[in-house]
């Protein structure tokens, strides 16, 4: 029997997902996009899970985009209307954090999925770029949105206009990579950080989130509005007596640090 297309594994409150074909890339087919979909739906739904965090086998690639030798599978697909030809770019209900762990190629229709993740992790390694330029293959899976977004209209365009693939260390400088880590260690990164955010209260910081995603689409005004709308239940989590007298108490549990500039953690 064949290994599944698409693993989903759970990390305490952390689900990992790996796009599982590293003979191909973890080029994304009509099979691996439905199996995306469902771990994705899977996430949503289970009060036992924090963060997803989304990644590729083998360490060539993360995903090098849509199996072009199968590309019709990617529409035939039930429910690729509503949810995306790669399976979960046009779902955008997901309450909880998502992150990309970045091993290797990260291009195409998998710059997409890596720019559908609230930010990304990438190895020194990894390479980004919207390949499909070459072969007259648009952008379907929300990467003429998203991709704005995160790093400015101008360097979107650069990216999708010329097809230029760019490094770990280029696609920092333009936000869309987080942080930088060793090759190897992209997964074990963010699952660490993962940990850590599972540790927060995690009602002000899922409403902290549904407001900083608002923030791309609000004028300021309604923005704010919406801020003081979202943290109405915050302010009555009943966690948050707890959490104020553990601070009163004097505990104060280490911030999370980014890696260094040699990528050590």
């Amino acid at each position: 029997m064949s290994a599944p297309k698409v693993l989903s594994e759970r990390r305490g409150r952390t689900l990992l997902v790996t796009i599982n074909r590293p003979e191909v890339r973890n080029c994304v087919d009509g099979e691996t996009a439905g199996l995306l979909f469902q771990a994705v739906e899977s996430f949503k739904n289970d009060a036992a899970l924090d963060v997803l965090v989304l990644t590729g086998a083998g360490g060539a690639a993360f995903c090098s985009g849509a199996d072009l030798k199968n590309i019709q599978s990617l529409g035939a697909r039930p429910g690729a209307r509503e949810s995306g030809p790669m399976g979960i770019s046009r779902i955008t209900d997901v309450a909880k954090p998502t992150i990309a762990a970045v091993e290797g190629y990260c291009t195409a229709g998998g710059l997409e999925l890596a720019c559908w993740c609230d930010w990304r992790i990438a190895s020194r390694e990894a390479q980004f770029g919207v390949l499909n330029r070459r072969w007259g293959v648009p952008l379907l899976d929300g990467g003429t949105q998203r991709l704005p977004r995160i790093v400015g209209q101008a360097n979107a365009l650069y990216l999708i206009e010329t097809g230029v693939l760019i490094d770990a260390a280029q696609a920092q400088r333009l936000g869309l990579v987080q942080e930088i880590v060793p090759a190897g260690q992209a997964v074990a990164r963010a699952i660490e950080v993962a940990g850590a955010l599972s540790a927060y209260p995690q009602t002000a910081l899922r409403n902290d989130r549904r407001a900083a995603l608002a923030a791309a689409t609000l004028p300021i005004e309604q923005g704010l509005e919406f801020e003081v709308e979202a943290h109405r239940e915050s302010l009555n989590d009943p966690e948050m007596p707890e959490w104020l007298a553990r601070y009163a108490r004097g505990e104060r549990p280490a911030p999370l640090r980014p890696p260094d500039e040699q990528g050590n953690a």
